[in-house]
């Protein structure tokens, strides 16, 4: 473990991360667990964040490939450890960062796996049967149809509070990473679904409240600590619905589904800007990747769309 003024150095910069950037939690975790495993590496050697230096960085990096880490783990590590000692620096900890100069891995280009829309119409209608009562079903249909419909983040699906679609609204306010809200519409299958689920979920809750316990704020309510359901266990029940739908559960995961809600979108014509609204990414960039899954679909499009293309 590492010593306290390490320990103080992590989660100082942690804080002070946290209310600039408005981070996210689970990024917060991540680079807490990277500096941390960086602290221990260090200590085991005989230095600290106050005495590492460039070539100690490196030896770092070196040693995280060679325990087999992904090219992205070792370029968020890299990234954990530049803004730390950023921090320092500009704290008066450190009169220099060891790893500024330092380019690292980088990360590999890879395509976002998706699923064509026959197979997300079998797992809409594999999450309607899966259930063994009549109000798992019509949690389950909620969960998948609300999904597909909006491509929310799992943390963002699970944690959705009920009041946000009370009165069947046509748009819901969204609180995606580091805080940020946006607004995300639903399709009329999602607005029914939920319409259902809120019947069954109310009567639950009337239930409980007779029981003495406490109403619950969640629209999926659950065993979490946020008092919804976890992201553990929605990702569970994807790989089950997959089974049940006839799909290898290797090909499934809620992230999945997120993808089949951008790609199929950007499949009938909606455009990148839309799209990234929708998906609350910060950066256009992040969006684009999904032009090169379907780079036959925009060859036609500009083929048979663009005015100088038909009169050619």
């Amino acid at each position: 473990m590492p010593g306290a003024e390490a320990s103080r150095w992590i989660s100082t910069f942690l804080s002070a991360r946290a209310a600039d950037l408005g981070a996210a939690r689970n990024t917060q975790l991540a680079y807490g667990r990277d500096l941390l495993d960086f602290a221990d590496w260090l200590q085991s050697r005989g230095a600290d964040f106050a005495t590492a230096d460039r070539v100690q960085v490196e030896a770092y990096l070196i040693h995280c490939d060679a325990q087999g880490l992904s090219r992205a783990t070792r370029a968020r590590r890299l990234s954990s450890i530049r803004q730390l000692f950023r921090f320092a620096v500009d704290e008066g900890w450190r009169a220099d960062n060891p790893a500024l100069r330092l380019t690292g891995p980088g990360r590999a280009q890879s395509l976002p796996k998706t699923l064509s829309e026959p197979e997300v119409a079998r797992l809409l209608d594999a999450a309607r049967t899966r259930g063994r009562t009549a109000q798992d079903r019509a949690r389950d249909t909620a969960l998948f149809e609300l999904l597909y419909a909006t491509g929310l983040r799992v943390t963002e699906l699970v944690s959705l509070p009920v009041a946000a679609v009370r009165g069947d609204p046509r748009m819901i306010l969204v609180r995606g990473k580091g805080d940020k809200e946006r607004m995300v519409p639903l399709s009329g299958p999602a607005r029914a679904a939920v319409t259902d689920w809120l019947a069954a979920r109310d009567a639950a809750e009337e239930a409980a409240r007779s029981a003495g316990r406490p109403p619950s704020r969640a629209l999926f309510p659950g065993d979490g600590a946020g008092g919804h359901l976890t992201r553990q266990y929605f990702h569970s029940l994807v790989k089950d619905v997959a089974v049940l739908a006839g799909l290898s559960p290797a090909r499934v995961t809620p992230h999945v589904l997120r993808h089949a809600f951008a790609t199929h979108l950007l499949a009938h014509g909606a455009d990148l800007r839309v799209i990234q609204t929708l998906l609350g990414h910060a950066d256009l960039a992040t969006t684009e990747i999904y032009t090169h899954v379907l780079d036959d679909h925009l060859r036609d499009l500009v083929l048979t769309r663009h005015p100088l293309a038909r009169k050619s």
